[in-house]
């Protein structure tokens, strides 16, 4: 499926989501700056990379750090180098196909994993953030940003109407449809907001936070790895050292 829609699939995105998306990852790494307090990043995982474009962020966001970019269908890689071939951040970003449900890196190899748009596509949610856990060095981050049911109630009907109709539509227009009915049924095998939260905290994250964006369409789910110290586990990324 995101084989067949690598070619097509940054258009419709920004067609689909009006322009926002290009306002939703630059506002993540916005907020990851505040949770983090200005605590270094070395090594970044993007995970799900498809296009391209989160991972090019974090490359311009934190220039001295080595990012690595991961996805398992070839063809959104190969979309990637296509998309990004004039941008300096792309050669300084390591490439590679894998699955977020075994990742091939040693335990805290990161010091941040970010990912856009992809936790509704694993059929095994608990394993891929206890993975996301594991690759994070303590004082590590990790950075979600997902599609999330609006807050407002009114504002909600709006959006499934959209969402669920006139987006799948579209598709079908651009001779997607079966991807893109699969978008809004993504949505409903996610936890909800504070179940999402819950599942993080499960993971073994000490300190998890959501932003909201867009009066809740999307929503940055910021998550920190504790550090041991002598009394136990302490809460990072935060000033006054208190989760």
């Amino acid at each position: 499926m995101f084989t067949h829609i690598a070619q097509g699939y940054d258009g419709f995105d920004h067609l689909a989501s009006m322009g926002n998306d290009f306002l939703w990852r630059p506002r993540a790494l916005w907020d990851l700056d505040r949770f983090r307090a200005g605590a270094p990043v070395e090594r970044a995982l993007d995970l799900g990379c498809g296009t391209g474009d989160l991972a090019v962020l974090v490359q311009r966001h934190f220039p001295k750090a080595s990012v690595i970019a991961i996805d398992f269908t070839r063809a959104m890689l190969d979309r990637m180098r296509q998309r990004h071939a004039r941008s300096r951040e792309l050669r300084r970003i390591s490439l590679g196909r894998a699955t977020g449900l075994r990742l091939p890196f040693a335990d805290g190899s990161f010091d941040l994993v970010t990912n856009a748009f992809v936790l509704r596509n694993f059929a095994d949610l608990p394993r891929a953030l206890a993975e996301m856990r594991r690759v994070l060095r303590p004082g590590g981050t990790a950075l979600t940003l997902e599609i999330t049911e609006p807050t407002s109630p009114a504002f909600r009907q709006l959006f499934h109407a959209y969402f669920d109709r006139v987006v799948p539509w579209m598709g079908a227009a651009a001779g997607s449809a079966g991807p893109y009915r699969y978008l809004p049924e993504s949505l409903k095998a996610l936890p909800p907001r504070d179940a999402l939260v819950s599942s993080m905290e499960g993971a073994g994250f000490s300190r998890v936070e959501p932003h909201l964006q867009s009066m809740g369409i999307v929503t940055t789910f910021l998550a920190g790895v504790g550090t041991r110290t002598g009394t136990g586990t302490q809460a990072v990324n935060s000033p006054l050292g208190k989760g």
